[in-house]
C-alpha cells in the first residue's frame, strides 16, 4: 500500500508542478496532495502543524494568483477599469488556453482602461504590469511545488 501511495504522491508533483503553467490544473493544492499521500504511508509522518501551515500556504497562494495581475495593474498606474478588466480577461482567458491565460490579463486591463477613457500608452502600461503581476504569480505557484516536491524526495529519502 505504501507503493502505491507513493507513487500517487508522484503523479501529485509532477501534475502540481505542470499545473503551475496550466490553470487548467491547480497546482499547488495537486502537490499538496501528494504530499499527504506520501503522510499517510508508514515511512514519512508529518506533525499536524506542518500539514497545516503548507495548507494555509497552499491557500494564500490561490488567493494570491488571482489577485497578483490585478494589483501589478494596479501598482503600474491602472485604474477601477483596468483592475476589473484584468480580471475579465483572466476569466475569459482560461476558455483560450494556453495562450489566452497570459494574454487575458493583459488585454483585459487595457480593454478596461481603454474604456475608462484613458490614453493607449496608459492603458498598455496598465495591461504590462498585469502581464507582470501574473508571471510573478506563476512563479511563487512554482516556488511552492518545488518546495512540496524537495520535502517529498528528502522525507522519502531520510525515512
Amino acid at each position: 500500500m505504501d507503493t502505491i501511495l507513493i507513487i500517487l504522491g508522484i503523479i501529485c508533483l509532477i501534475t502540481g508542478i505542470a499545473g503551475c503553467f496550466l490553470p487548467v490544473l491547480p497546482g499547488p493544492p495537486v502537490a499538496y496532495l501528494g504530499i499527504l499521500f506520501l503522510h499517510f504511508t508508514d515511512k514519512v509522518q508529518y506533525s499536524g502543524t506542518q500539514l497545516l501551515i503548507w495548507l494555509l500556504i497552499v491557500i494564500i497562494t490561490l488567493v494570491l494568483d488571482y489577485f497578483i495581475p490585478m494589483l501589478g495593474s494596479k501598482y503600474s498606474g491602472g485604474s477601477k477599469w483596468g483592475n476589473r478588466g484584468c480580471l475579465i480577461g483572466t476569466i475569459v482567458g482560461l476558455f483560450f488556453l494556453p495562450w489566452g491565460i497570459i494574454a487575458g490579463p493583459f488585454f483585459g486591463a487595457v480593454i478596461g482602461e481603454l474604456l475608462g477613457q484613458k490614453e493607449l500608452s496608459h492603458a498598455i502600461k496598465s495591461g504590462l504590469g498585469s502581464l507582470v503581476g501574473f508571471l510573478l504569480g506563476t512563479a511563487l505557484k512554482f516556488i511552492v511545488c518545488l518546495y512540496f516536491t524537495y520535502t517529498f524526495i528528502t522525507s522519502l529519502i531520510n525515512a
